[in-house]
């Protein structure tokens, strides 16, 4: 209704410019904290990929270490078969030989105390044995069963042209150090791959689709296969996988990726700076809460005590009014200011019922609208026609308050003489739309800015140098929480003027709502 210059609009426009500035400054100081966020976290992450590296490393070295052990074992393998031999030779030097001196090859067969020899003739029959236990010497049957249990090939051997044969296995010693090695190996992969990684890790076989260990993944993934190769699929790509190559097993993987404490870290900013939006918004919308509910004691307050003040010489001009009727005035005039008194009255009445719950009672919108128009058609400027378009049904009605419905109307035509200068058309038309009906009061003033339109009921919104910026904000209250509709600008163009809709229900009579102010 009204056209609004940057001169007008110094204090939104202020209200504006603090508003950008302070989102540019928490834009700011949420890039601030992201960055910083972000940089601890990369710190935190290249430290843990070298720790991660070392780890690897160290994975490797042992896996090296191990190899080296398995290799040491097989020289000691290949060492006490020679042995072996040596003392297979030995004994046949002892029966068949010819020289004097033996004494040399019977040093080397007494001096075998630690690998277990069994000697048989060609049917099987044991002949001599060495470094048995005592449970199985002591026993032919044992014996016997023993010979079968020998797990190296026999050395034949001719004495006195009879085939003899001489078996054997591993040494005490050697076992011992056999069992210390798979040892290792079973150390190898439940301690340094699994134990020792701070970070998620997944040891496969050399087809890298059977997982054998894993470590820090989520039981649900762990007992899901596909989700575990997913998972597995995704470590390849952060990381290439550790080749390992152990003794008698073959090669192993071990693929592994960040550790859990990274990527917390790493979503930690954006999920601080939700919880924060979340608190200020929780903030925001209680300081509005509090923010209108003290606006809505200052409305109420004002209109009470307007309404207090009114009274008094509102009393005194009735009572001067009958005096002047008494001494003969003139009763044309006497009828124009009666008009007034009653206006003033009405205005009284108005401002009482702010902040109250007035009652809605079944009031004929057209002729309410059309009493409106006919007491400000005198009053208005004579340059400014005002209309009312007459509905097909003159007798509609809808729940009203007609003192309070009528007050919105006054403002939006005021508002809309403002806007016209002093000079222009105003229509009102009525529009039944179901169980609606809609007003709308259409100007050919200035217009209002798209930008502005959501902004003219805000209470101390005006274009006048001395506007109180109320009477928008007043109409919205009493259309909305008293009468339960709504109030908008329908649309609206610079100099092509600008159409204010106000919607109504046609319910069932009531209370109006009660405002703000009085449930708080």
């Amino acid at each position: 209704m009204a056209i609004f210059t940057p001169a007008a609009m110094d204090l939104y426009s202020r209200k504006q410019r603090w508003k950008l500035l302070l989102a540019v400054v928490a834009l700011l100081m949420v890039g601030a904290s992201l960055w910083y966020s972000n940089r601890i976290v990369q710190a935190v992450r290249q430290e843990e990929r070298r720790k991660v590296r070392l780890w690897a490393e160290a994975v490797q070295n042992r896996a090296e270490l191990v190899n080296y052990t398995e290799r040491l074992f097989q020289r000691l393998r290949e060492e006490e078969r020679k042995k072996v031999r040596l003392y297979a030779e030995a004994q046949l030097r002892l029966v068949n030989s010819n020289e004097d001196d033996l004494s040399f090859y019977l040093s080397v067969v007494t001096d075998n105390t630690t690998v277990p020899v069994i000697i048989t003739d060609a049917k099987g029959q044991v002949k001599f044995h060495r470094n048995l236990p005592e449970a199985i010497s002591s026993s032919p049957e044992r014996l016997k069963e023993e010979v079968k249990n020998m797990q190296r090939e026999p050395i034949e051997i001719s004495v006195l042209d009879q085939k003899q044969y001489l078996y054997y296995k591993d040494s005490k010693v050697f076992t011992e150090l056999q069992e210390v090695m798979d040892g290792i190996i079973r150390s190898f992969i439940s301690e340094t791959v699994m134990s020792t990684a701070a970070v998620p890790v997944i040891y496969t076989d050399s087809t890298r689709t059977r997982i054998i260990e894993h470590s820090n993944i989520d039981e649900e993934i762990a007992a899901d296969t596909m989700a575990l190769r997913a998972r597995i699929a995704a470590m390849e790509k952060a990381n290439p996988p550790i080749l390992i190559n152990l003794p008698g097993i073959g090669k192993h993987y071990i693929y592994y990726e960040e550790s859990l404490v990274i990527t917390q870290l790493r979503y930690f900013p954006y999920v601080q700076l939700i919880i924060l939006g979340l608190f200020l918004l929780v903030a925001y919308a209680l300081f509005s809460i509090f923010r209108n509910a003290e606006q809505n004691q200052v409305w109420v307050g004002m209109a009470k005590e307007t309404a207090h003040q009114l009274g008094t010489p509102l009393s005194s001009l009735m009572a001067w009014m009958e005096l002047l009727k008494a001494q003969n005035v003139d009763p044309e005039a006497l009828n124009e200011m009666r008009k007034d008194v009653d206006r003033l009255e009405v205005i009284t009445e108005r401002f009482s019922k702010i902040g109250s719950a007035p009652d809605l009672t079944s009031e004929k919108l057209y002729h309410t609208l059309r009493a409106t128009v006919l007491y400000l058609r005198p009053r208005l400027p004579g340059r400014v026609k005002i209309e009312i378009a007459q509905p097909e049904d003159t007798e509609l009605q809808v729940p009203l308050n007609r003192a309070l419905f009528s007050w919105v109307f006054e403002n939006l035509i005021r508002n809309a003489i403002d806007a016209m200068e002093g000079e222009g058309a105003i229509n009102l038309e009525i529009i039944p739309e179901g169980n609606q009906v809609h007003v709308d009061v259409t100007d050919n003033g200035k217009g209002i800015p798209a930008s502005q339109q959501a902004t003219v009921f805000r209470p101390g919104f005006t274009t006048k140098k001395r506007g109180w910026g109320l009477g928008l904000s007043l109409s919205k209250r009493i259309i909305e929480q008293y009468h339960g509709g709504k109030i908008f600008v329908k649309k609206s163009a610079p100099g092509k003027g600008t159409t204010f809709r106000i919607t109504l229900n046609q319910g069932v009579l009531g209370t109006a709502l009660v405002s703000e102010t009085e449930n708080s």
